[in-house]
C-alpha cells in the first residue's frame, strides 16, 4: 500500500469532467480518478483553504465525525472494478465504511488524514510520467489530453 497526496482537479475536454490526480508521497507513480462535479468543487475549495458561510455536505460529515467523538485515520482506494474506484474510510477502532474516492478524499483533506492506495490499484491504472523536471500540473494536462475514461475499462485478456 502506498500513500498519496493529492496533487489537484483538472476539468477532462471535451466531456467536462472533473479528473482527481494523485501521486505516491514515495515514488513516481499517478493515479487519476475520474469524479463528480460536486466532489470537485469540494476538493477545490478546501484545497483553496475556502470556508463556505454554512457546511456543505464534506464540512458537515467532518462535524459529525467530531461530535461523535470518533476519528478518520485514513483513506484506502481498495478497489477497481469496471473503471470504477473503490475507497474505504479508516475510523478508530478499526471502523471501516465504504466510500467513493472523491468523497473519501474531499473528507480527508479537510480532517488532514493520509490517503493510501493498494498496490494492485497502481498496478492496474496507475501511470509513471517521465520527466521529472517539468511541472506535475503540465505534466497532468499532457496526461489527460491522451487518455479517457474508457482507458481504465477491465477487459477480456
Amino acid at each position: 500500500m502506498s500513500e498519496m497526496r493529492v496533487i489537484g482537479i483538472r476539468i477532462e475536454q471535451p466531456q467536462n469532467q472533473p479528473v482527481l490526480l494523485l501521486r505516491e508521497s514515495d515514488g513516481d507513480r499517478y493515479l487519476p480518478i475520474w469524479i463528480g462535479d460536486a466532489e470537485a468543487k469540494a476538493i477545490i475549495l478546501e484545497q483553496q483553504g475556502v470556508e463556505p458561510p454554512r457546511p456543505l455536505t464534506h464540512d458537515l460529515f467532518k462535524n459529525v465525525i467530531t461530535a461523535l467523538g470518533r476519528q478518520l485515520r485514513e483513506v484506502r482506494i481498495v478497489d477497481l472494478q469496471e473503471g470504477t474506484f473503490y475507497a474505504d474510510l479508516i475510523f478508530d477502532g478499526n471502523v471501516r465504511v465504504s466510500a467513493r474516492p472523491s468523497d473519501s478524499v474531499a473528507i480527508a483533506l479537510r480532517v488532514g488524514a493520509p490517503i493510501f492506495a493498494e498496490e494492485a490499484i497502481l498496478e492496474e491504472a496507475g501511470l509513471v510520467m517521465p520527466d521529472e523536471k517539468e511541472d506535475e500540473v503540465e505534466k497532468f494536462k499532457e496526461f489527460l489530453d491522451s487518455v479517457s475514461p474508457d482507458d481504465f475499462k477491465a477487459t477480456d485478456g
